[in-house]
């Protein structure tokens, strides 16, 4: 396989965001096995998320990222029925 750097860069960021979200699946099993409600660690996991890309970001660009999403939420991209095309 010959790949360019900016294809093995793709791939090294998906692979990393597949890790990442093994390891979120993970702390949230653990979470709900020990009693947390679904609503407190989803709480959570969007207060960290968010505290830290502010740290990084700033709140302006912060602030696009989260009115990208809220878009991404009214078309249905995270709803647990959506068809897969």
């Amino acid at each position: 396989m010959d790949l360019n750097g900016s294809e093995l860069d793709e791939m090294i960021i998906a692979e990393k965001k597949q890790v990442a979200i093994e390891y979120h699946n993970e702390a949230w099993a653990d979470g709900i096995s020990d009693g947390i409600e679904t609503e407190i660690l989803a709480e959570t996991a969007i207060t960290t998320a968010v505290t830290e890309l502010v740290r990084r970001y700033g709140e302006t660009d912060v602030l696009d990222m989260i009115d990208s999403l809220r878009k991404r939420v009214e078309y249905g991209e995270f709803r647990a029925d959506r068809a897969l095309q």
